[in-house]
């Protein structure tokens, strides 16, 4: 909420403590197009903020252990797979939502660390699994536990009572997002 402070020869407004970019965005709106209802906007403006912001500390923490985010998603992928912890390249591919390119590259670079292993698959030599290495596996279950704490710091204001409701709010706005990009 803005409030007028009159001066001797000016008129200035000055943002309430309480309010945001966000919600300053949203007055202007209702002040200048009333039929406007800007509601959407907000969210929007909010997801992407708080996309931006967590992205950095999520960032943050995996480049304590090495990895950027994609090479922390595939070793995440191949530590969910439980024992032996390994997969085809392009059941990986699919765990990650990437083309078959961008796996194969963020393989290369952590095979050169050797982090992960291309392995022939035993029940068909004609392909090959990939397959999560000791030194691997112990990265990415330090990395997990600390990035699992950031998203809780992250949350730490979201009643965890809310979270579900908060998560199915958030997959319906996913799956009207993804149907309009469609069209």
């Amino acid at each position: 909420m803005m409030h007028r402070q009159v001066f001797r020869c000016q008129t200035v407004s000055v943002p309430e403590a309480s309010s945001d970019a966000v919600e300053q965005m949203v007055e202007q709106w209702r002040r200048e197009r009333p039929d406007v209802d800007p509601s959407s906007m907000a969210v929007f403006a909010r997801l992407t903020r708080a996309h931006l912001a967590a992205s950095r500390a999520i960032e943050a923490t995996l480049g304590r252990y090495g990895l950027n985010r994609g090479e922390f998603d595939l070793l995440a992928s191949l530590r969910r797979s439980s024992a032996p912890y390994r997969l085809s390249p392009g059941d990986l591919a699919r765990a990650m939502v990437l083309s078959p390119a961008a796996t194969t590259n963020r393989l290369q670079r952590l095979e050169e660390r050797g982090l992960v292993a291309r392995r022939p698959d035993p029940a068909d030599g004609r392909f090959g699994l990939v397959e999560l290495t000791d030194a691997g596996k112990a990265l990415v279950d330090d990395a997990v536990t600390d990035h699992v704490a950031t998203l809780d710091r992250l949350l730490a204001d979201l009643p965890a009572p809310d979270r579900p409701g908060f998560t199915a709010a958030l997959g319906t706005v996913e799956r009207n997002a993804a149907a309009a990009a469609e069209r």
